[in-house]
C-alpha cells in the first residue's frame, strides 16, 4: 500500500504550487475535498491559499466565507483554536456547532482539519480534508495528515 504521505515533499520543492499539494494530498487520503489555509500574521485570520472540490453551485457563496477565517470559527478556525484535529463524521448532521450552517451546502460529510504549526509553536496554517460520505477518519489517518502538516509547516 502506497503511503498516503506519497509524493508531498517532491511537491514542497521550490516555490510551491498549493493547488497541487493540495491535489495529492487529496488523492493519497481519497477524498475529494479540501483547503488550505496559512495565517496571515497582520491580521490573525486563516487566509485561504488552495481549495479544491468545493461544488461549483456553491463556490461562488462560499469563497467569501472561507477566505479569511478567524481562529475558533468553523472546522478549520477550530483545529487552529485547539492545536488539534478536529473530525467530524457527518458535517451533514453536526450538532456540536463546530460546523457553519452554510458548510452544509458543500454537501461534504466526513471532514478532517489539521493544525499546521511552524517551530515556533504558532499555528501557521490549517490543512482540511473531507469526502461527501460519512466517515470516521482513523487514529492512523490523522497521525498521517499531521505529517502532511508537518511537510507543510517547513514551506509556509
Amino acid at each position: 500500500m502506497a503511503s498516503r504521505i506519497d509524493g508531498i515533499q517532491e511537491l514542497l520543492a521550490g516555490d510551491p504550487d498549493w493547488t497541487a499539494v493540495l491535489a495529492r494530498a487529496l488523492a493519497n487520503f481519497g477524498c475529494v475535498t479540501g483547503t488550505i489555509h496559512r495565517t496571515d500574521p497582520s491580521t490573525g485570520l486563516l487566509a485561504l491559499i488552495a481549495h479544491q472540490g468545493i461544488p461549483p453551485h456553491v463556490l461562488p457563496m462560499m469563497l467569501p466565507k472561507i477566505d479569511n477565517i478567524p481562529f475558533g470559527k468553523g472546522i478549520a478556525g477550530c483545529a487552529a483554536q485547539r492545536k488539534e484535529a478536529v473530525q467530524l463524521c457527518n458535517l451533514q448532521e453536526d450538532l456540536g456547532g463546530v460546523a457553519k450552517p452554510d458548510a452544509r451546502k458543500t454537501n461534504v460529510q466526513g471532514a478532517l482539519a489539521v493544525p499546521v504549526v511552524g517551530t515556533d509553536g504558532k499555528v501557521i496554517g490549517v490543512l482540511g480534508i473531507g469526502k461527501m460520505q460519512p466517515y470516521d477518519f482513523t487514529e492512523a489517518e490523522i497521525a498521517d495528515l499531521n505529517a502532511v502538516a508537518g511537510l507543510l509547516a517547513k514551506k509556509m
